[in-house]
């Protein structure tokens, strides 16, 4: 593999932009939106890089970059990404530069930008670590950027919005950090040293049945907050609702999944037997956060909160798919990661365009933008019928995977999930009629049509939207063996027998 440090350089690049732009005098203010947008492109440009170089039949870590940080501890820089993570690294690099790009935080931009540039290097490093300290240290420093970004430059109840997001995620955190030093000095029987390596420890592991279970809880805990999972859910609709536009679709493309992808790469990874054991607790919450969301969003009258709630029965569906346990859930679960990502961080965008255009997210004020905007009015439904899970569209692929791969290990789950599948048309189609259909009154006749500027920020969701629902092998293809690889290891590591299923069939 490729010597060049490219992972070391997501993380580094966008920490050194923060810097950067923190020290520009606020009497440069164009420069300092030029240093961050040209950080952020870099950033994701080398993302794109190492999804085209990325080995789609190599099912083991690629890139990988490891050097000894705190030798007597055993802890290290080791970094590395595989099929499962590496689109949430592209992700994280084509949102960001489009949020800074496109979304105006209307004062103190230099503070912001410095703020979602830290973001970015937090992120980009809880996709990439490998070693569990390492991933910590970037887990928490996501924190901290995320409650300045809400509580600087949310809404009316941002502080309390903010300072809820903290408690739940730190309360979390307590926890993962306890499981993640007791995993360490447990694992040192098996490893003959204390070390951090995730590899490691998973592959030389052998943690008694009570004690894996624990250590798993503490990490599910941590994970099942930033999802977050029913019941853990509370804290999200307030902060997507007092969050600035460029946060909530932060917070529900990439933010939210560091709690799906710690599920599956440090709770059925490291913890499989753990993991087996716990499928009903897990299959059981995600079916009721799935129910739960979606009546809540059809009970909403706030347009940016309905969408919020929408979140909580989609990531649902991705926990579902992980504790299912088979190579189709499991895969179309990480496939729904991204688009979910993509698809509500398009509508949290159109929801704050609507706000800039008429000051309020309340549904009854809007009436007939169809008539006003119908090119606006277009946008919103190409991403709204791939939001609800329309074929054609991204929604589908992933939703479709996990219900079908699902079916033969947790059927009755399915069969009570896929009811949000019914919700979530209701819900949506509801909400679109109620908001862009009828004739508007004379508050929404002067609602502005889509700007070139604003239509280009949102091409590249829609290009990918189309894209990945009509043609979505690319992906699959780089997805399925490290899924397929995990499988065995849970397979190798408990009583799990993973079901059989032919590559042609479903």
């Amino acid at each position: 593999m490729i010597d060049f440090p490219i992972l070391t350089l997501l993380v580094l690049v966008p920490a050194i932009g923060s810097l950067v732009v923190a020290f520009i005098s606020n009497r440069q203010p164009d420069l300092v939106k030029v240093v961050a947008l040209l950080t952020s492109v870099l950033t994701g440009g080398m993302a794109l890089w190492t999804l085209f170089a990325f080995k789609k039949a190599d099912s083991g870590f690629q890139f990988v970059s490891q050097h000894s940080w705190i030798k007597e501890w055993g802890i290290s820089w080791h970094l590395g990404v595989d099929g499962i993570s590496i689109f949430l690294v592209v992700l994280t690099g084509i949102l960001f530069p489009l949020v800074i790009a496109g979304v105006d935080p209307h004062h103190d931009h230099k503070r912001y930008l410095s703020w979602m540039l830290l973001l970015e290097a937090g992120v980009m490093g809880s996709f990439i670590s490998l070693d569990l300290f390492l991933f910590f240290v970037f887990f928490e420093i996501v924190l901290v950027p995320m409650y300045f970004l809400i509580g600087g430059w949310g809404y009316d109840d941002r502080v309390y919005a903010a300072t809820k997001f903290f408690l739940f995620t730190m309360v979390g955190s307590a926890f993962m950090l306890v499981g993640i030093i007791a995993t360490a000095v447990i694992a040192k029987a098996d490893n003959g040293a204390v070390t951090f390596d995730l590899i490691k420890i998973a592959e030389n592991g052998s943690f008694a049945a009570g004690t894996g279970r624990w250590l798993f809880f503490a990490f599910a805990i941590a994970f099942a907050v930033k999802v977050p999972l029913f019941p853990l859910h509370t804290w999200l609709p307030d902060a997507h609702t007092q969050a600035p536009t460029g946060g909530s679709v932060i917070l529900a493309g990439v933010l939210l999944k560091l709690g799906t992808y710690g599920l599956l790469r440090f709770g059925v990874y490291l913890f499989p037997e753990a993991a087996v054991w716990a499928r009903p607790v897990f299959l059981t919450l995600a079916t009721i956060g799935i129910l739960w969301g979606a009546i809540a969003a059809t009970m909403q009258t706030d347009l940016k909160r309905l969408v919020a709630y929408s979140s909580v029965a989609h990531l649902g569906f991705i926990v579902l798919g992980t504790f299912a346990l088979t190579s189709q859930a499991i895969t179309g679960g990480v496939l729904q990661n991204i688009n979910h990502g993509i698809s509500t961080g398009a509508l949290f965008l159109l929801v704050g365009m609507i706000y800039e255009r008429r000051h309020t997210r309340e549904i009854a004020k809007l009436k007939g933008l169809q008539k006003v905007a119908p090119v606006f009015a277009a946008a919103f439904m190409i991403v709204m019928l791939s939001s609800i899970g329309v074929p054609g569209l991204n929604g589908f692929v992933g939703e479709f995977l996990v219900l079908i791969g699902s079916f033969a290990t947790a059927r009755w789950w399915v069969v009570v999930a896929a009811v949000g599948v019914i919700l979530a048309a209701l819900y949506l189609l509801w909400a679109y009629q109620r908001v862009f259909h009828g004739e508007p009154d004379d508050d929404n006749k002067s609602f502005r049509e889509l700007r070139w500027k604003e239509g280009m920020l949102l091409l590249p969701f829609i290009a990918i939207i189309v894209f990945a629902g009509v043609y979505p092998k690319p992906m699959l293809d780089r997805i399925e063996p490290s899924v397929d690889k995990l499988l065995e290891h849970v397979s190798q590591h408990s009583s799990w027998q993973v079901p059989v299923v032919e590559k042609g069939e479903g």
